[in-house]
């Protein structure tokens, strides 16, 4: 027995390759069932292309606990390794015995490789103090093994095997600190396995602790030790999604994404080609009670030939498809990555584009198929398509306004752009809208009324959300989005605009003194669009009324304000005790100003900064 150090040597590249691949100590235990399935995989393919070469049973791997040894022994019977192979793949820290194999044309044909098996073995180092390796080749009659506690070096010698294939043993830790016994209970590591390796192609055996009632006895129960295969094998995304039925989408979607409501829609898809992927997500009927919260993680659970690599991949879905929930299992990825290399990967990004590519089609289908389903969709996560239009500076709203879906006038029911602009008059040219708390309250807007006599649809906007997304739409189909409690909205003829202009010129110095009374408003104007309302607040600018109330509610210091407009009904009884109030009385004329401001305001559903002056007010208007 001779004693050797690691080719790659050094305390403190060991300690980078387990402390920054690898964030948690139980991925261990998938590293070494991946290596062990590999071997076997490897064995297959020798079987098929050396016809005399004689297989002795069915593959398999084994996992084994001893407590009294504190030791996890991971089997199979796969090809094995010679002296020179352990030396080769043992000694030198990423050295990749399955790398080089994929290598060879004619086996990635035929055969999967998971992972590199020298990187994935180091992981052991994480929970084990020492690991012995006792591998018997299929080409050899003689086995050996191969022992290290680590950076120190390893030995290799001659050793005695019955059959061929390898073993993997690690003496697990004791440290105080850290609980390293919860890897020797066989149910932890039973679900470990199950979390990790539930869909490597052989069966992983385990030997499992049952209680059953004892033969011939009522009460009297026995424990018996029985082996048992713990993994799933077949993933169901990897079958042929013609064979499977609804029920077992949504037993797999309940049981595996821990919701009490079956999927609102299932994504199936195998990708083949330059990018090679299996893909089964699932749209939820309703949003997680987390989800509009920072606490909410996105992602899918991301795989490497059945190999779980990452829990929740953030980076294979753009934030407005974060709703969805599923699987995405690759051959082109590496096992052997990190959540850092991840976010550089060629390929996942390119896997995560197609993916965001179907999700867009598939809600596109839904729409265009099942108006019923999508609108229960968008209810649900419609308001994330609308951030996903104005995130980005808006540039991804090409890609979604098609998706995007508005109450409308017209029946009070959703629609679409597409949809509303198809219903424009001939001599409509702008989409108008409007803001409000509710479809009821935006319904009884003064400027609503005019707009919709005059035959024009609105789209009623309720979310907060809302206001923001058309701005950053900016058009639809070269239609301008107008709200219609902008100040400029006008829908007069030539010469009704003209009559008005003058009835404003001619009442500019009664406006001059009603604005000494209300200074935070930047004009006062008469207008005929109010139709059997007498005052409206409307603003000019960027920034709307709407828009100011949702800034202003977020949970910030900076606060802003809309530069606002008060609209008097020239045509209303209103307008008429403003010009009496002006000639007789100006004190009074500021007074009434107040009153008929604060009714504009409450209108528009902002608050009144003085409530109590102008209920005093008011009483004294009524007491005339």
């Amino acid at each position: 027995m001779v004693k050797k150090q690691f080719k790659t040597e050094s305390k403190k590249l060991m300690d980078l390759m387990i402390n920054s691949i690898y964030k948690n100590k139980e991925i261990f235990i998938r590293e070494l069932i991946s290596n062990a399935s590999d071997a076997i995989d490897k064995l297959h393919y020798q079987s098929l292309v050396d016809k005399e070469l004689k297989l002795k049973k069915d593959f398999a791997i084994w996992v084994k606990i001893n407590k009294a040894d504190r030791t996890i022994t991971i089997s199979d019977n796969g090809c094995g390794m010679s002296a020179t192979e352990l030396e080769n793949n043992l000694g030198t820290i990423a050295q990749s015995g399955s790398a080089i194999f994929k290598q060879n044309a004619e086996a990635k044909k035929k055969v999967d490789i998971i992972g590199q098996f020298g990187i994935g073995f180091y992981s052991a180092f994480m929970v084990a103090s020492q690991v012995t390796v006792i591998s018997k080749s299929v080409n050899s009659k003689q086995a050996y093994k191969w022992q290290s506690s680590g950076v120190d070096g390893y030995t290799i010698e001659e050793t005695t095997k019955a059959d061929y294939g390898t073993d993997v043993i690690l003496t697990i830790k004791q440290d105080k600190d850290e609980d390293f016994d919860q890897y020797l209970d066989e149910h932890h590591l039973k679900s470990l396995i199950k979390k990790y390796s539930d869909y490597i192609t052989h069966p992983i055996k385990m030997n499992m602790t049952h209680s059953h009632l004892k033969e011939g006895s009522k009460d009297e129960y026995e424990t018996i030790i029985e082996e048992e295969t713990v993994n799933s094998l077949t993933p169901l995304w990897q079958r042929n999604k013609t064979k499977i039925k609804d029920e077992e989408y949504e037993t797999f979607y309940l049981d595996k994404f821990t919701d009490f409501e079956k999927p609102l829609h299932v994504i199936h898809s195998k990708a083949e080609g330059t990018l090679e992927y299996n893909l089964l997500l699932f749209i939820p009927a309703h949003a997680p009670y987390d989800y509009y919260t920072k606490e909410y993680e996105k992602g899918l659970q991301l795989y490497a030939n059945g190999v779980l690599i990452m829990e929740k991949c953030p980076d294979l879905l753009p934030d407005y498809f974060s709703f969805c929930k599923g699987v995405v299992d690759s051959s082109d990825l590496s096992l052997n990555i990190s959540r850092e290399t991840l976010q550089q990967d060629r390929v996942l990004k390119n896997i995560a584009k197609n993916i965001e590519n179907k999700i867009k089609k598939e809600l596109e289908m839904i729409l265009s198929e099942d108006r019923n389903k999508y609108e229960q969709f968008f209810k649900a996560f419609g308001m994330q398509l609308k951030f996903g239009v104005y995130n980005n500076f808006g540039l991804d709203k090409d890609k979604l306004q098609d998706l995007l879906m508005f109450v409308s006038s017209k029946d009070q029911k959703l629609t679409t752009l597409k949809e509303y602009v198809a219903r424009m008059t001939k001599d409509q040219k702008e989409i108008y809208y409007a803001c409000g708390e509710s479809v009821a309250k935006i319904d009884l807007l003064p400027q609503v009324e005019s707009v919709k006599e005059k035959g024009y649809e609105i789209l009623y906007l309720t979310e907060y959300v809302d206001e923001f997304t058309l701005k950053s739409l900016l058009d639809y189909e070269q239609r301008t989005f107008v709200n219609v409690a902008t100040a400029n909205l006008n829908l007069d003829s030539d010469e009704e605009q003209k009559a008005l202009e003058q009835l404003n010129a001619e009442a500019k110095d009664m406006f001059a003194v009603m604005q000494e009374a209300i200074r935070e408003v930047k004009v006062i104007r008469f207008t005929r669009k109010l139709k059997n309302h007498p005052v409206c607040l409307s603003s000019e600018g960027n920034l709307s009324i709407e828009m100011e109330k949702a800034i202003n509610a977020l949970p910030t210091e900076e606060k802003v304000k809309a530069e606002t407009v008060l609209e008097i009904n020239e045509q209303h009884d209103i307008a008429q005790k403003l010009r009496t109030l002006y000639k007789k009385d100006k004190a009074e004329l500021k007074n009434y100003t107040k009153i008929i401001y604060a009714q504009a305001r409450l209108i528009e559903g902002l608050p009144i900064d003085n409530p109590t002056e102008i209920s005093s007010l008011v009483l004294a208007e009524l007491s005339k």
